[in-house]
């Protein structure tokens, strides 16, 4: 693999929640296969893809949040061509028509517990015929479409998951020279797309901020890093609250790509740098959340923005300061002794707040990181380098927090 297969997979557009926007893809996909309107539909997902979808704002659609809205507005999306972005596609008469399904009684939510990995099944009825769409390790990885019980598209090889594993598999198997020796050898074409995608997530973040009082945008003025940490919080926030911008995702996260790229891009005005610089750390970045992220699992019983991210987001700012493996490594450990146990309770206006906390943290690790100072390995779980610290951030995600996912989807479960 290279760093343009990677950007492939990796650092791709997406409209409001990757989680919603798959739900309604697979809602779509399955409407297609019925000749009347939907009357009825049950959706079956794995629990982290209904915590991501439960809260969420949806694009187009008059600021309607949640897991129901997400299906309900799927079945009567057209372009399935659109993927990631076919929120783009709603208009009145999809909103009339989704508000009358949700009012019928007739949307059915189901959560399969045995899910570990990404999962949707999205069954839609018209009352004559039945239309089915299951997509699996990945958001636009379509196994199995139905029509009454009959398979019209099926397959055996979860392709999505394959794609998914190699990016984030290449990136872990890396070691930090080795990255860093990928980043300052970019060619024009991943600088080119590195350079694009960073633009378009600074673009939501400066929105945002227009949505924000002018106690908190006052606020953001006060120095560099309130003003990164309060541009990266509208960014989510406007997101998160369904504006119409698309962002560039990473890891499967639209959230992460704006932690990963906003600070990273205006610091090139600010610290008056080269403009190569600010690419090769923006790729940096992304690799290192990549990194985390198949640490992590790509959805987390702890805020994969934070642990992930932020960082992604401090080995690059170490990067920026001539920095090398001994600053970063230190960097990780400063991060992973600070947020690690961050929770994530699904997708929503509060995760703005998170990554507000994350840059700062990042910032201030890269600071110390800078310094010589690093958590020790006496401490906690913090390793002997920045490699065992990752390590052991992803046993405390994957096996420490079973029991408190469990009881974060109870809670919002009695909630729904």
């Amino acid at each position: 693999m290279d760093i343009l297969e990677y950007l492939n997979q990796e650092w791709e557009p997406t409209l409001g929640c990757t989680e919603p926007a798959s739900i309604a893809y697979a809602g779509m996909t399955s409407a297609r296969q019925i000749s009347g309107a939907a009357s009825g539909l049950t959706l079956t997902v794995d629990p982290k893809i209904y915590k991501n979808s439960y809260a969420v704002g949806i694009p187009h659609s008059g600021h309607k949040i949640g897991i129901k809205w997400a299906a309900a507005i799927g079945c009567f999306l057209k372009n399935s061509e659109s993927k990631l972005e076919c929120f783009r596609e709603i208009d009145e008469d999809v909103i009339t028509k989704a508000s009358k399904l949700i009012n019928s009684g007739n949307v059915n939510i189901k959560i399969d517990k045995t899910r570990d990995n990404l999962f949707i099944d999205f069954e839609v009825t018209d009352g004559k015929d039945t239309g089915q769409c299951i997509i699996e390790g990945s958001h636009t990885n379509i196994t199995l479409v139905t029509k009454n019980g009959q398979a019209v598209f099926e397959t055996k090889v979860d392709l999505g998951t394959q794609k998914e594993v190699s990016a984030r598999s290449w990136a872990a198997s890396m070691s930090t020279p080795a990255m860093l020796e990928v980043v300052k050898d970019l060619n024009q074409e991943a600088r080119s797309r590195v350079r694009n995608g960073s633009k378009l997530n600074l673009k939501i973040a400066e929105h945002g901020l227009t949505l924000f009082p002018q106690s908190f945008v006052k606020m953001t003025k006060a120095d560099l890093l309130t003003g990164a940490a309060g541009l990266v919080c509208a960014g989510v926030y406007a997101r998160m609250w369904g504006e119409d911008f698309p962002v560039m995702s990473v890891a499967g996260s639209g959230n992460k790509g704006i932690v990963c790229s906003v600070p990273l891009t205006i610091l090139e005005k600010e610290w008056k740098l080269d403009a190569g610089k600010i690419e090769e750390a923006l790729a940096l970045a992304m690799l290192f959340t990549s990194k985390t992220t198949e640490a992590l699992g790509t959805l987390s019983a702890v805020c994969g923005c934070s642990n992930a991210a932020g960082i992604g987001l401090a080995c690059a700012l170490v990067y920026l300061q001539d920095g090398g493996e001994k600053e970063i490594s230190f960097a990780i450990n400063n991060m992973v002794g600070n947020v690690t146990g961050m929770i994530c309770d699904g997708a929503k206006i509060g995760c703005a707040l998170k990554t507000m906390t994350a840059v700062d943290a990042a910032f201030r690790s890269t600071a110390l990181a800078m310094s010589g100072i690093g958590i020790p390995f006496s401490d906690g779980i913090v390793g002997r380098t920045g490699s065992e610290s990752l390590a052991n951030l992803g046993k405390i995600a994957k096996d420490g927090m079973i029991r408190t996912d469990e009881e974060i989807l109870k809670i919002m479960e009695e909630k729904l």
